[in-house]
């Protein structure tokens, strides 16, 4: 029961936080500066998110050898993103260089 009340109270705290932006959206003007500001939000989150994820996969120690297929994946997918400015392409083309990475390295460490 107790877990059931944590799950709830953090949905209502976030619901709240949440919600209150578009309380106060038509009523606050955000300086430009702060509105300039915020566009560089969504980036750094997701590089806050994707680096770590990248460089350390196993959670112990930064891993930047070509035994590091999430590494391998990573670049092929900025290479492709920063010549195609297809995301569907990056993320096909990213998956299949992971994953025949790992396919790839299977063999040749077994």
């Amino acid at each position: 029961m107790s877990e059931l009340l944590l799950i709830g109270g953090m949905a209502l705290v976030t619901f709240a936080i949440r919600y209150s932006m578009f309380v106060v959206a038509g009523r606050i003007e955000f300086p430009p500066k702060v509105v300039s500001a915020l566009r560089y939000v969504p980036p750094t989150v997701l590089t806050a998110i994707i680096v770590p994820a990248t460089l350390i996969p196993t959670g112990n120690t930064v891993n930047l050898s070509y035994a590091n297929a999430h590494l391998v994946g990573a670049i092929v997918a900025c290479g492709v993103g920063w010549f195609s400015k297809n995301l569907l392409l990056t993320i096909i083309l990213g998956l299949l260089a992971f994953w025949g990475w790992q396919w790839v390295l299977a063999d040749w460490l077994a």
